[in-house]
């Protein structure tokens, strides 16, 4: 092509664009009304009232209080505070974690952390489509039990979780639940009462927000501890002069989100399922990864038989087409995703896979563009696969 080299963005789950709006909302907070909002006089007042109004926005999206919301610098760390804090400060009631086998890496890492320390974490399996078992999580519960920790959406596959029942199985067993939301809050509506969340983890920049600033959610009674000591902050919670411009970016991109979602979600998922359709249609020996309906909005996930997911993305790159094979927290390691592997594909398929993310700019010319260009280039490497070729010969 002679013109522009075309762009492709469809890796919404790994971060996305920052509304101008969000933009245009931080601006001031870093030149004009830069004061720190701990500081007495006047002119820093200002920067105080934006975090209230950008705290007081998130709580109403929720159905929360505004001092349940804890600002943070994003998913990972509210995991981490969520699961260290709730672990010390219950450890006298018991010592026992539930969580699954296909959470994000902020959470599992801590379970092993917290295994280090004495706790005994237990890592639920899933069923093919990546769903949490209600009956396994129930034989799981003990005694000790005090935290379940089960994320909301699926960051690689997709698929959305029975939260609300995972939410009355801990209520009646009065134990605490977490759930990693960061692929789902802004895409899927969320009521933390009917659900039964006592804590949930966000992060700006999934929902066209700025990146490194995030929330947890604590419910008021949950009994949890400082996380970072120092100042008086997020009521003497979380110390550190607060980010501000992040903050405020974040209360706008959740006023956007909210405003446009029932639209923008339904867009995302008729382009969602057009792709997944032709993909499948055209496409031999390809998988949908993931629940077929019960998913994330924009999310598509496919296994290729065959092929290496690296060639794949390096070619689609080629093509101005940017995915990706599974989280953008792991992408650097060459092991085949943890979350395929749960869902019981062989490693051999969950090296061919490729997630695609939209967003509310995708058109479906785009998605013309990204299916030819995804089967010219399966087409292309199976072509080098003495594996397809065997397997083609024994048909």
């Amino acid at each position: 092509m002679g013109e522009e080299k075309r762009l492709i963005y469809l890796d919404n789950a790994a971060t996305t664009k920052t509304a101008p709006e969000v933009v245009e909302a931080m601006l001031p907070y870093f030149t004009e009304m830069y004061g720190n909002p701990s500081s007495v006089y006047e002119f820093s007042q200002k920067s105080k009232e934006a975090i209230t109004e950008a705290r007081e926005t998130i709580a109403k999206s929720l159905g929360a209080k505004t001092e349940e919301i804890y600002f943070t610098a994003g998913g990972s760390e509210s995991d981490n505070w969520a699961m260290k804090a709730a672990a010390e400060a219950y450890k006298k009631k018991g010592n026992h974690i539930i969580t699954s086998k296909i959470e994000h890496h902020a959470v599992l890492h801590t379970g092993d952390w917290l295994e280090k320390q004495g706790y005994e974490v237990t890592y639920l399996d899933v069923d093919e489509n990546g769903t949490v078992k209600l009956e396994e999580l129930k034989k799981a519960i003990r005694p000790t039990t005090i935290l379940i920790s089960i994320m909301f959406a699926n960051n690689e596959i997709g698929t959305v979780q029975p939260i609300k029942e995972i939410g009355a199985i801990a209520k009646e067993h009065g134990i605490l639940f977490h759930t990693d939301a960061v692929q789902a809050f802004g895409q899927l509506p969320i009521n933390v009462d009917e659900l039964n969340i006592d804590m949930l983890s966000s992060s700006a920049h999934k929902l066209n927000g700025p990146k490194g600033i995030g929330f947890l959610y604590i419910r008021k009674g949950v009994k949890i501890r400082s996380f970072v000591h120092g100042g008086a902050q997020e009521r003497k919670r979380r110390a550190g002069t607060e980010n501000v411009p992040g903050i405020v970016g974040y209360g706008a991109a959740v006023e956007r989100a909210m405003r446009t979602m029932n639209e923008r979600t339904a867009k995302e998922r008729e382009l969602r399922d057009y792709l997944i359709d032709r993909v499948l249609k055209e496409v031999p020996y390809t998988r949908l990864n993931g629940h077929r309906t019960n998913r994330l909005p924009n999310n598509a996930n496919f296994s290729f038989q065959f092929i290496e997911g690296e060639s794949l993305l390096i070619m689609l790159d080629m093509d101005g087409i940017c995915g990706s094979s599974g989280s953008a927290c792991t992408s650097g390691s060459l092991d085949p995703s943890h979350v395929l592997l749960a869902i019981g594909l062989p490693h051999e398929i969950a090296h061919g896979s490729l997630r695609l993310t939209l967003s509310e700019e995708t058109t479906k010319e785009e998605l013309d563009y990204v299916v030819e260009s995804i089967k010219k280039i399966v087409n292309k490497l199976r072509g080098m696969s003495p594996l397809y070729e065997d397997f083609m010969r024994r048909q």
